[in-house]
């Protein structure tokens, strides 16, 4: 990346550096599972880590590199307190390097102290069963439809603490769309503990800030938008914690990239990755759709939805063929009528009104959502088209995203991540296109 910065954008963007410390460090590591494992035994490339950490989930141990983030920041505000314009090279290899700060340390720390116990500690359920899953692929098995009882994923809920009266539903779903498992047997094959799937997520998170430096738009914009979708806490305690939404929202940020290349064929190959490994990712196809169709012609649309549709139907196939009803039922069914209420949404006001007899019960979410989300949807997408300006998809996709969480039955916090990463793609277009900038911007 060449040219330089002026002097507000630089200060701009080490306040957003400084901001994402200030809010990541009292929050790094907070909330973990409870696990007490009776033995640590540290040992492989990690080891040394673990020890480090005397050998628990210490939260000083993965602080200390976040703070040290801080300290470049303010490093580098020593120098530009000389009021001169500087490097926009140098300002994204320092974004870059407090992502790595903030994000990297926790994820080897939980993987260390997984690989120093049993594969059931220091992990999430979810990043657990999606291994599974890619083992069971790589043993020739259907993960759909499979029982996981006599795996070690009952183990992780007693050793997590997870007491119910109700049956753990994961045991009998896998709610992965086919792009996950899949990734998970190619990770596999990796020797411990690299084949942890938590450090693949590790890795699309960090090249999501790749991404981003993709967009077509000024510098000062991408690195500020790149940092955002990397360092927010969100994607900071998704990496460690394990839950896999940064490779699909990785390919969901390389389609919106290259819609600003003007590379429909690989904007719809993108989307289609996306859409494979996280059922989210279904609610950008329209608004990338008409993103495309404003900047293509009629016949380069239809051949970048032939790939689309032959990328999804490739990977989505062979399991429709294998167990059709087990892969609705897991993906589909398992999230809208299966899972017990979670979250803040509208179930959840439902359950507080009485309206709900319990986390468990019956929830109305199809009528729901025809009522409310599909026709919002709509709406957002007719404004687009009568518009050129991309940001206004970016926006319209982070506002339908929004909406079908709130009345979903299921509202994690984590999901949220999905919604700030379509609001920092609107930022970075919306800069794009606001016409040219001074050098002082």
């Amino acid at each position: 990346m060449s040219g330089r910065l002026g002097v507000r954008a630089t200060w701009a963007l080490l306040a957003v550096m400084g901001a994402l410390v200030a809010v990541s460090v009292p929050v790094l590591g907070s909330d973990p599972w409870p696990f007490q494992p009776r033995d640590v035994h540290p040992h492989g490339i990690l080891g040394p880590l673990v020890r480090a950490a005397d050998r628990h989930w210490d939260k000083g141990t993965i602080r200390l590199p976040a703070v040290l983030a801080g300290l470049a920041v303010a490093l580098a505000g020593l120098v530009a307190v000389r009021l001169r314009p500087e490097r926009a090279r140098v300002l994204a290899w320092l974004a870059a390097l407090v992502c790595a700060l903030l994000v990297v340390p926790a994820v080897l720390l939980q993987v260390g102290l997984r690989q120093a116990t049993a594969p059931w500690y220091y992990v999430n359920d979810s990043t657990y069963q999606i291994e599974l899953g890619g083992d069971l692929l790589l043993n020739g098995e259907n993960p759909y439809g499979h029982d996981y009882r006599d795996s070690g994923l009952p183990r992780f809920y007693d050793a997590a603490g997870v007491r119910s009266e109700h049956e753990q539903v994961a045991l009998d779903h896998f709610a992965y769309f086919p792009g996950t498992p899949l990734t998970a047997a190619v990770w596999r094959v990796l020797p411990a503990p690299l084949d942890d799937y938590r450090i693949f997520v590790l890795l699309a998170t960090l090249a999501c800030f790749g991404a981003v430096m993709l967009f077509v738009a000024p510098p000062a914009w991408k690195i500020a938008a790149a940092v955002v979708v990397v360092a927010n806490p969100l994607a900071v305690r998704g990496a460690w914690f394990g839950t896999a939404d940064a490779p699909s929202l990785l390919c969901l940020l390389l389609a919106f990239a290259f819609v600003t290349r003007r590379q429909a064929m690989a904007a719809a190959a993108s989307l289609a990755a996306a859409v494979l490994l996280k059922q989210f990712a279904l609610v950008a196809v329209p608004f990338v759709a008409v993103m495309l169709a404003r900047r293509h012609p009629r016949a380069e649309v239809r051949r970048a939805a032939v790939v689309f549709l032959g990328i999804v139907l490739a990977g989505m196939l062979p399991f429709l063929i294998w167990g059709p009803g087990a892969l609705w039922s897991d993906t589909i069914s398992y999230g809208a009528s299966t899972y017990r209420i979670i979250g803040y949404g509208l179930a959840a006001i439902f359950l507080h009104l009485g309206l709900v007899d319990d986390r468990f019960g019956s929830y109305p979410f199809l009528p729901i959502a025809l009522l409310t989300w599909l026709p919002a949807t709509a709406w957002l997408l007719w404004n687009q088209s009568k518009t050129r300006l991309l940001c206004v998809g970016a926006a319209g996709f982070a506002v339908s995203m929004f909406l079908l969480l709130f009345i979903s039955r299921v509202f994690q916090n984590s999901y949220l991540i999905w919604p700030l990463t379509a609001i920092a793609v609107a930022v970075v277009l919306a800069g794009a296109e606001r016409g040219p900038s001074t050098p002082e911007d």
